[in-house]
């Protein structure tokens, strides 16, 4: 993932015939991306299709796959979501004090509802399911490469004692040695596989609640595709319930690995990349800005270079990161004061529980599509764009945009017990400014960058 330095870490005082193509929205190193085939989806994949959009699997009857994972929203949570209930880009309210005070429409919270009646509200918003086809194993650490039989727990205690080099957009190399925890599905990396991913929402209580193999088995048996069943998985498909979910779930992964659509590759950027496409100014500023350590650095965890063979970049570099959101007081389970969602290390995932370094941390996830999600982070705090760099702007320098005040104390890092508050990172940019300084960025920095990650929508169509 870790290739050449974008053209941000470039001096174009040197490259004067470069500086001329990019000060024109152009390309001069258009790069020949490796994109995955297209071809007609197996019999498999195809079966997988009907699954994913099958809404009888569920106990309502009336959700399925595609219910929380919208292929006309980039495979994100549905559109229509709240928009209102925050401060604008730089407002002079505080962001959080504003989004406790305005509820969002009964029904159209941060989380999906589900279970029976579709009344069960979830835990945290789906994330997207494109763009997971490159996806690793859940690992801690740089690459395995030398000792494949080492175990997690391992893994853990060398990164417990290993230095930690700062991350940038500019040496996203040297920080790639971090031993970190990396790899792995849902904001958690709880599990590895589309086949497991496809199946806990498919038997979550509060979200497709399928109940039982059994039922969901028989269900199948009844439905148009069983025919298909037993042509590809032989006459005694049916006698088994769980091998009968086991092949629903392997067709549902192989339709999203098959199918174009969860990995299109066809934004502004995958086309200007490959010297089809211009950006206008402000998407070239923003450009910069994003890869710029001094302003955005975003360009430090969401990867925007393709890899060394070509691959197109993903823009993420799957690591997990506790940035110290706000606590969102729309999720139902936030009523509670002491449920607090600590991502690696519980509550959904059990295995790290007693690593509290991890505690905080959530999987940092693609920025493909992401003007299309209808709200941002593992809890759906924000609403827009706007919001999610008004926080990576003010966190540190000015936390009383960012969190409540009470009794004239902010309360900052508000959705962590304080004993976690050290997981939290102050030392990538722009994470690395002290109260009182000035923000990494300008307002116009932040709507340039944003007009950016615009260019990150697939549906892109070349001119003629």
């Amino acid at each position: 993932m870790h290739s050449q330095p974008s053209i941000a870490q470039i001096d174009w005082l040197q490259h004067p015939l470069r500086s001329f193509t990019y000060a024109l929205g152009g390309n001069p190193h258009p790069v020949q991306l490796v994109l995955p085939p297209q071809q007609p989806l197996s019999a498999v994949a195809q079966l997988g299709k009907a699954l994913f959009y099958d809404t009888a699997l569920s106990a309502s009857g009336k959700q399925s796959c595609a219910s929380c994972h919208d292929p006309s929203n980039g495979y994100n949570p549905p559109p229509g979501r709240p928009k209102a209930g925050f401060a604008p880009l730089g407002g002079s309210e505080p962001m959080a004090s504003v989004g406790a005070r305005l509820s969002p429409p009964p029904g159209s919270g941060p989380v999906m509802l589900g279970g029976p009646h579709l009344t069960s509200p979830g835990f945290r918003p789906p994330p997207s399911l494109a763009y997971l086809y490159r996806q690793q194993n859940f690992s801690i650490g740089p690459e395995n490469e030398e000792n494949e039989t080492i175990t997690l727990q391992q893994l853990v205690q060398l990164g417990q004692t290993a230095s930690h080099a700062t991350k940038t957009a500019a040496a996203t190399a040297q920080a790639a040695q971090n031993l970190v925890p990396q790899g792995g599905m849902f904001w958690d990396g709880r599990v590895n596989t589309l086949q497991q991913q496809a199946d806990g929402p498919l038997f979550n209580p509060v979200e497709m609640d399928a109940g039982t193999p059994q039922r969901v088995a028989a269900i199948i048996e009844g439905q148009p595709y069983a025919k298909q069943f037993i042509q590809l998985f032989g006459p005694n498909v049916f006698t088994d319930p769980k091998q009968t979910v086991a092949e629903a779930l392997f067709a549902i992964a192989r339709y999203q690995i098959e199918d174009p659509s969860f990995h299109a590759f066809t934004s502004k950027y995958d086309a200007w990349l490959q010297g089809k496409a211009r950006l206008s100014p402000q998407e070239m500023r923003g450009y910069l800005a994003f890869n710029d350590v001094k302003k955005g650095d975003c360009a430090a965890c969401h990867l925007d270079q393709p890899t060394r063979d070509h691959l197109p970049p993903l823009f993420t570099d799957t690591q997990y990161e506790a940035l110290g959101v706000p606590r969102n007081p729309h999720i139902p389970a936030n009523r509670d004061p002491a449920y607090h969602d600590l991502g690696l290390c519980g509550p959904f995932r059990t295995d790290l529980k007693n690593q509290t370094q991890y505690c905080g941390m959530f999987l940092t996830p693609t920025l493909r599509n992401v003007a299309q999600r209808p709200v941002y982070f593992h809890n759906g705090i924000y609403h827009s764009l706007e919001q999610v760099l008004d926080f990576y702007n003010f966190r540190d320098v000015q936390p009383g945009k960012v969190y409540p005040t009470v009794d004239g104390k902010v309360q900052k890092f508000d959705d962590l017990p304080p004993p976690y508050h050290g997981n939290v990172d102050v030392t990538d940019p722009p994470f690395n400014r002290k109260l009182g300084e000035k923000p990494a960025m300008s307002a116009q920095d932040m709507r340039d960058i944003i007009a950016f990650l615009h260019t990150l929508n697939d549906g892109y169509t070349t001119p003629r």
